[in-house]
């Protein structure tokens, strides 16, 4: 299997240094041709100043090179998915095409593998989701993750190829739950940074979550994905490893609001654009996701952090399982 990496952000070139170190040949490509120079010459990447590159992984900029792997991993903003695979959808006909991104498209309102499937029909898409920080994958730390494909077979030989002494990825068969696990996760991480923010505290925080996982239950469900999958690495464990870390960008991000602050403009943060596309979802299927509207409206800048939480705490009261 030749592996190939499109997009050399922390995730991209965090992945391509633990399948390096464990014996993988790795094409890592990156946009930017200097960028990518400084890489082949420092043996070093922007976003993890502190990890060098291992000698098997081989950055380029010229996309024939990535191009030419049969497994190619989509690390592109949620956002970008569509663009490039449309671009190029001639090249990439017939590759196994494993999108990396945790988000909904704010186009289609879908996942990224319908975003593979609908431009390459050909291709064979599947997710790789789940609790990671990228510096954590690059330092080797123990990291668990899902992988996701309807495919079976090739689920299955992706598994093996890609799981190192470090990384151990688990498979589903449901694409749809795993991707919505991590695109919804991020959403709530945003109002629960916000709540701390705000100075409003750990329960609060606690109930953010509790209450963000019924809805994202509640999405998925009426999308047909298992219940069991939300339980799992790609729901609640990315749920929690994304609302309790600074490591976290929609963490962060929510954090910058609720105290009134700035934000980088130039760091991604996914959850912005899927709280969006969540709420359109939700009305087209008649579904009550109070957090993800309000959080939303937070970062459309409608509503005040506080604002945005005194809404949820007076919402009229309900039986929990609701």
């Amino acid at each position: 299997m030749r592996i190939g990496i499109a997009g050399a952000g922390a995730f991209g070139a965090a992945l391509a240094v633990t399948l390096a170190q464990a014996g993988r040949e790795v094409t890592l490509w990156a946009r930017d041709a200097a960028a990518v120079e400084t890489m082949r010459e420092a043996r070093r990447v922007a976003r993890l100043p502190d990890v060098s590159l291992p000698d098997g992984v081989a950055p380029v900029s010229d996309l024939s090179a990535l191009f030419a792997c049969d497994t190619i991993l989509l690390a592109l903003p949620a956002q970008a998915t569509r663009g490039f695979v449309t671009a190029h959808a001639e090249a990439l006909a017939g590759k196994v095409l494993l999108a990396c991104a945790k988000g909904i498209d704010l186009h289609s309102l879908t996942g990224q593998t319908a975003i593979i499937a609908e431009a390459v029909p050909s291709a064979t898409p599947a997710l790789l989701t789940g609790p990671s920080f990228a510096a954590d994958i690059a330092r080797g730390l123990p990291t668990a993750l899902t992988l996701a494909c309807a495919d079976a077979p090739c689920g299955a030989a992706l598994q093996h190829a890609l799981s190192t002494p470090s990384l151990r990825l688990y498979r589903t068969a449901d694409v749809t739950g795993a991707e919505l696990g991590g695109a919804l996760k991020n959403v709530v991480a945003i109002a629960c940074g916000a709540c701390i923010g705000a100075g409003l505290g750990d329960s609060a925080r606690a109930a953010l979550m509790t209450r963000g996982f019924a809805e994202m239950q509640r999405l998925a469900a009426s999308l047909g994905a298992r219940p069991e999958t939300l339980m799992g690495l790609s729901g609640f464990g990315d749920l929690v490893l994304t609302c309790s870390s600074e490591l976290s960008r929609n963490y962060r991000y929510g954090l910058a609001l609720g105290r009134g602050e700035s934000f980088d403009a130039a760091t991604t943060v996914e959850g912005a654009a899927t709280a969006r596309a969540v709420t359109g979802l939700a009305a087209a299927r008649g579904l009550d996701m109070p957090i993800s509207a309000v959080t939303a409206r937070m970062v459309a800048g409608e509503l005040t952090a506080l604002q945005a939480l005194d809404a949820l705490i007076n919402r009229p009261l309900k039986e929990e399982r609701e």
